[in-house]
């Protein structure tokens, strides 16, 4: 009895000692810092995701608005965060370009964990109606005969229209006059006013006036058409062979987050983007489902850092 008695107290410790099996993730709300200011199109797009999520996650994702300093703030307080898949952070295509302006505090590529692309959208290429411009070759040919006279519109300096609108004028070869804005919106009232010729616009914001006739666009800044403007062609079949600049959103964690969390996250958020109601709700904001693995979505920030580094590099692009 004492050598059964002892065996089992052995056996009990043992098992204490190696404690309990972990609680599948998550067991508690999960959050997103979007690093924006709520009402845009990051914070619809993280909200959208959040009410996906907590289906799938079986927990409460909630959005936590951090805008300030260009989107830093928020995202360094993400990154920073403990590597356990509480706080993730919504990121945009302008997170490539910021290492080509700002200083960072961490490394863009290796202080992150990818985990999902979500969104994928051009830019529409629209002029004001009164420019004798009715495609990008048009464009291509005023600008060269009148080098420095054609005004583009940015949404401000290092933005990425503003970097969209110089890899093009790099490509095309090109000068324009840069016309920088606090803002799409008085980018855009201005181009429509014509007190400024081009603007590389977020499709939204610019569609119901190019379909109001207050604006002409003239092409889209992907590798594809889109379906919502099907004769709108590319600005790489437009004469500017290769030209694909493309705005997204996705999903990030801090370093080291545990790969079963990664893929838990991407397989829910992926299940999510193939839904047909998904593809229209995304829609309604100009831009499309994307989807794909973590290390896809690692290979597109880290291509895009490199081509915004060299754009800034060559435009001579700095921070106000």
């Amino acid at each position: 009895m004492r050598l059964l008695f002892g065996s089992l107290f052995g056996s009990l410790l043992l098992a204490f000692s190696l404690g309990s099996p972990a609680q599948p993730y998550p067991t508690k709300p999960v959050r997103i810092v979007v690093p924006f200011a709520p009402g845009g199109g990051s914070d619809f797009i993280a909200r959208f995701m959040a009410q996906r999520l907590t289906l799938g996650l079986g927990q409460q994702v909630i959005v936590e608005n951090k805008p300030g300093a260009g989107g830093m703030l928020g995202i360094e307080q993400g990154v920073k965060s403990p590597a356990d898949g509480y706080t993730l952070t919504l990121i945009a295509s302008s997170y490539t370009v910021n290492p080509s302006i700002y200083k960072f505090t961490f490394d863009p590529v290796s202080d992150i964990t990818p985990i999902i692309q979500l969104s994928q959208g051009p830019l529409l290429v629209v002029v004001r109606p009164s420019l004798p411009v009715k495609s990008t070759q048009d464009l291509i040919a005023l600008a060269k005969a009148k080098p420095g006279q054609i005004n583009f519109a940015s949404s401000g300096q290092g933005s990425v229209i503003h970097m969209a609108t110089e890899l093009f004028q790099s490509m095309a070869g090109v000068k324009m006059n840069h016309i920088p804005y606090k803002g799409t919106g008085p980018a855009l009232t201005d181009t429509i006013g014509g007190q400024t010729d081009v603007f590389f616009s977020s499709t939204a914001t610019a569609v119901p006036h190019v379909q109001s006739g207050k604006l002409r666009a003239i092409a889209v800044t992907t590798a594809k058409r889109i379906p919502a403007l099907p004769d709108v062609p590319t600005v790489g079949e437009s004469g500017v062979k290769g030209y694909d600049v493309v705005l997204w959103h996705g999903l990030i964690g801090p370093k080291g987050l545990p790969p079963p969390i990664v893929n838990r996250i991407n397989a829910e958020a992926g299940k999510a983007l193939k839904v047909k109601e998904t593809a229209d709700q995304l829609q309604s904001d100009g831009v499309a489902p994307a989807g794909g693995s973590p290390e896809q979505f690692l290979a597109q920030i880290t291509k895009e850092i490199g081509v915004w580094r060299k754009v800034a590099a060559d435009a001579g692009v700095k921070a106000e």
